[in-house]
């Protein structure tokens, strides 16, 4: 019988530690079209984007320095076309840590009002649980425009 035990323990830790498995590199294939997503939806108003993606828990910074959670969110994003007339993601680069991952990117905006570009700056905290990536935390920046 004890043999028995230790059988079912050890065949349950193999289970788990297989369906636990993260294939990294779907992983950031995820991540950056989820990236390049919400980017668009700054301009598309899609807030969609926002609730598959962003962590019921999720809590960001916005360029002023104020805190802004999920539901702000969704709210902003259908409300963006207002100001913006387009928003496309520049660049992505991740790095993963076990059940996390770091995404540092930028995207350049082009305003309604006046037209004039620059870029928000950024690093979104990810997070794989419940078998799902999600983001859990985010901060972001304006920057100007690179040159060339």
């Amino acid at each position: 019988m004890k043999h028995f035990i230790t059988l079912i323990i050890i065949t349950s830790c193999i289970a788990l530690s297989c369906k636990l498995k993260i294939d990294y590199a779907e992983a950031e294939k995820y991540i950056k079209r989820a990236e390049k997503e919400w980017a668009e939806s700054t301009a598309t108003g899609d807030s969609n984007v926002i609730r598959k993606n962003l962590a019921d828990d999720f809590i960001g910074v916005n360029p002023d320095g104020n805190q802004y959670n999920k539901e702000t969110m969704v709210k902003e994003t259908a409300n963006a076309p207002k100001n913006f007339l387009s928003n496309h993601l520049n660049d992505v680069k991740i790095r993963f840590y076990d059940h996390f991952a770091i995404a540092q990117g930028d995207e350049t905006w082009v305003k309604r009002s006046d037209s004039s570009t620059a870029r928000f700056v950024w690093t979104d905290t990810w997070i794989f649980r419940n078998n799902k990536w999600e983001i859990l935390a985010a901060e972001d920046l304006i920057a100007p425009v690179r040159t060339r």
